[in-house]
């Protein structure tokens, strides 16, 4: 279950621009390409736990210059996830938000321009400690700083940021702390760094089944939904479902459609993911499964819960299952069941289900009726807003299609990042900062 390819976008700063970027910088000014290139180090960031949600907290940030030459400007970026934000913000310092992207949530960006040379072999540290917020919805967040010699662009990759604002409180300073040792440069191996921050908060996950009626013969559909009901929102590890849903489909019943999040583990059992890994507050997804009723035997109940990871955050056990009940009338079975049965495997798994039908119909040709759906998990059938556009499932944790690309992305981004940013120096493209 991998990502919707609609929730796919061109990578920020993409591959492919940065590439080109590099090829026409080379050719532009071959004769520079021997100046050394700036080798800029973030210190380790110390984890931050147990932040009380809605509070403002701070960490240290420390900088190394490994080259052998004076950087005269350099630009430090800091991001957080959505669940945080700056509590304090810096003149020199422009602050936007990227929107979720690539598999990655909304990113609150803060770009700040370090006017002041950096010595070699100098360890530098801000002149006080990054000041961040913990906001009501925060849990398990992160924050990511990075240092170069190219003013960032937030317009880079069509990301569709906000507009930038500048910072209103004193500068953003470094401070000279001392002459660098080993230690220091092996505490600064790259010119990003990153660092989680976990919030005391909590986050109640629900389901919600469904209340059916039909006869022999007649299709419906039962929407499960899975919602977040909060405070926080629940951010996963990146390229998996941030939860499972495990439907295990009435007696009497067979399945003529999944949802395209769901895969069949057996016949009358269907595990379902998540469109992102992550879910906001209010957030969840919708699972419609179109069924179809093969036997009168009454009243027959089939069972919704979790699976998968743990969910310490959660203390609200009366809602994480759930049931999809059908009346489907008395008497004996006037259907064949071959049918059906060849309906079911052709629903779920190896060539993966067809375009799900929307929640509450039941496809074409579809007859019966459909009750209404039990519970209260209101959700727009995606998590963090994002539509789910589900096609096919895959075999993977994330309920979507396409190649597990995310972390040959993320390196090859990374490494194209670099690229470009070595190369911009040594043909001196870009010196004129953004004024703020």
């Amino acid at each position: 279950m991998r990502i919707t390819p609609s929730r796919r976008r061109t990578l920020r700063g993409g591959t492919a621009a940065m590439a080109a970027a590099a090829l026409v910088a080379l050719g532009a000014a071959p004769v520079l390409a021997d100046e050394p290139e700036p080798d800029l180090g973030v210190g380790t960031i110390a984890p931050v736990k147990g932040v009380q949600a809605g509070s403002g907290f701070s960490t240290p940030l420390t900088f190394l210059n490994k080259g052998a030459e004076e950087v005269p400007v350099s630009y430090v970026t800091y991001a957080v996830s959505p669940g945080l934000k700056a509590e304090e913000t810096y003149e020199n310092c422009v602050y936007y938000t990227v929107p979720s992207h690539d598999e990655m949530p909304d990113t609150h960006v803060a770009a700040c321009k370090i006017d002041q040379p950096l010595k070699p072999d100098v360890l530098y540290r801000t002149e006080k400690p990054l000041s961040l917020k913990a906001l009501d919805s925060a849990l398990n967040d992160d924050l990511r700083v990075t240092i170069g010699v190219v003013e960032p662009d937030p317009d880079a990759g069509d990301s569709g940021s906000t507009e930038p604002v500048p910072g209103a409180g004193d500068p953003l300073r470094l401070v000279e702390e001392r002459p660098a040792t080993d230690a220091d440069r092996e505490n600064h191996p790259a010119s990003a760094a990153s660092t989680e921050v976990t919030a005391a908060n909590t986050a109640d996950f629900g389901l919600t089944g469904a209340e059916l009626k039909g006869e022999v013969g007649d299709q419906v559909t039962a929407s499960v939904k899975f919602a977040n009901k909060g405070p926080a929102r629940v951010q996963g590890k990146s390229g998996q479902s941030v939860t499972h849903v495990d439907i295990r489909i009435p007696k009497g019943t067979s399945v003529v459609k999944a949802h395209g999040y769901c895969d069949a583990v057996t016949e009358t059992h269907y595990r379902c993911g998540t469109s992102q890994s992550w879910v906001d507050v209010d957030g969840g997804e919708s699972y419609p499964l179109v069924l179809r009723i093969d036997k009168a035997v009454g009243r027959t109940t089939g069972e919704v819960s979790f699976s998968g990871q743990e969910r310490p955050f959660d203390r609200n056990a009366a809602n994480d299952t759930a049931q999809i009940v059908i009346d489907t009338g008395k008497g004996s079975d006037t259907s064949g069941s071959a049918g059906s049965a060849g309906s079911a495997g052709s629903a779920g798994g190896t060539g993966g289900p067809s375009p799900t039908a929307g929640p509450g119909t039941a496809g074409p040709g579809t007859t019966g009726t459909t009750g209404t759906t039990g519970g209260s998990a209101d959700t727009g059938g995606s998590t963090t807003g994002g539509a789910a556009n589900p096609q096919t499932a895959g075999g993977g944790d994330l309920a979507a299609t396409g190649s597990d690309s995310t972390v040959p992305l993320a390196g090859m981004a990374a490494a194209a990042v670099a690229a470009g940013a070595g190369i911009v120096w040594a043909v001196r493209r870009r010196s004129v900062a953004r004024a703020h």
